[in-house]
């Protein structure tokens, strides 16, 4: 907005013809600007350079991350491959032991039932031996009857035995092999609680490399996204900086001119009153000061008053321009002579026309809101040779 404002100022003034030595003045304002604008371009093309070295960088350490990621992600996989067939080899031998466990159950109940029909059939035959004996004898029909019987029943006793044994026999080698089997479930267990502990310490070491990976790609784009507004900022100003060199030739031209035309008239400039006899062109708060506001020069003062107020002339002068000049929205700017002129933007309408002569406190215009603009109050500069001043110095 006040580069607009500066260059309208420039173009009025050239073709209002001023005298060669403010003409001569405000070229050297351009030029001073231009000089800015240059150093605002090689200002920016260094941070150009800082920011490309950063994100160079970045990415390769964000390459270098990735491949930390990847390394550390084949490493997971193993690991977890290896979990997983520990705890398939571990839950078979929790089952083979709990199967192993209730054979054992099985056959101890059998051994115990065989050592119990053991120690009956031995008592009977102890307690009744001879009475068994004779009612063998006696119930045989025969010789060979009767040696078959007696064989029949130490047969039967002899196989008593013989269970009874081999169940005994099944029970401790089942004990055995439970307790093999308890002993290797219980390594195998130890094992995969230790590749579980390593699989969850690589698995926090993968998620820390992608968490930094992903904070430094964010970082990353962040800082393009500052590179990019870099830029823009560098073509503007070196936009800004070609159209202002192309006003300065311009007004090199009008500078000649205006020298030849003093050299002829022998003017040599208007003699108004200085910056001191200014007056309030409102009467109101200053709601936002001369200087840096959101990164750019806010070149004048903004005073809080209602819609419609009137605005007066803060010294006499002659209008230079009076009409719509971008963000400024209504624009008035008087000129006050010997390279001082005032301006007051935002208006809601005008009382004086281009070219009027007014006088100290003479209303010029109206408060409004026009242009680039939150809510009614005047913005109103002040100009020493074309550069603004913080008008409160001048009040």
């Amino acid at each position: 907005m006040a580069r607009r404002l500066f260059l309208g100022i420039f173009l009025l003034l050239v073709l209002a013809a001023p005298a060669a030595g403010d003409v001569g003045s405000r070229k050297q304002q351009v030029d001073d600007r231009i000089t800015r604008l240059h150093e605002k371009i090689a200002s920016a093309q260094a941070r150009e350079g800082v920011l490309t070295g950063q994100i160079s960088a970045m990415t390769s350490k964000i390459r270098s991350l990735e491949n930390d990621v990847g390394a550390a992600t084949t490493r997971l996989g193993a690991l977890q491959q290896d979990l997983e067939l520990h705890q398939r080899k571990l839950a078979k031998l929790t089952q083979l032991f709990q199967f192993e466990t209730r054979r054992l159950q099985f056959l101890r109940k059998q051994y115990h039932a065989a050592l119990r029909r053991l120690s009956v059939r031995l008592v009977a035959i102890y307690e009744s031996s001879d009475p068994d004996a004779l009612s063998v004898i006696l119930s045989a029909s025969s010789f060979s009857d009767l040696i078959d019987q007696l064989d029949y029943v130490r047969q039967v006793a002899a196989q008593d035995k013989e269970i009874t044994a081999e169940v005994a026999s099944a029970k401790t080698d089942m004990a055995a092999a439970r307790e093999r089997t308890r002993q290797i479930r219980h390594g195998v267990a130890v094992e995969t609680n230790a590749i579980a502990s390593r699989t969850n310490e690589a698995r926090r070491v993968r998620d820390r490399l992608v968490a930094s990976r992903d904070a430094l790609a964010s970082a990353r784009t962040h800082e393009r996204a500052t590179l990019a507004s870099v830029k823009t900022n560098e073509r503007a100003f070196i936009d800004e900086a070609n159209a202002l060199a192309a006003v300065s030739a311009q007004l090199g031209a009008q500078i000649a001119a205006a020298q030849r035309s003093s050299a002829v008239s022998g003017s040599s400039g208007s003699g108004t009153p200085s910056a001191a006899g200014l007056i309030w062109p409102v009467s109101g708060p200053v709601v936002s000061p001369f200087g840096m506001r959101w990164g750019r020069m806010h070149e004048g003062i903004d005073i809080g008053v209602p819609y419609g107020t009137p605005i007066h002339a803060a010294a006499s002068g002659t209008v230079i321009y009076a009409g719509w000049m971008g963000g400024y929205g209504n624009l008035i700017v008087i000129d006050h002579g010997n390279g001082l002129a005032t301006a007051y933007a935002h208006q809601s309408a005008f009382a004086v026309g281009n070219g009027a002569s007014v006088v100290q406190g003479e209303t010029i215009g109206y408060v409004g809101c026009t242009g680039h603009c939150f809510g009614p109050h005047l913005h109103f500069e002040v100009r020493v040779n074309g550069a603004a001043v913080d008008p409160l110095g001048y009040l």
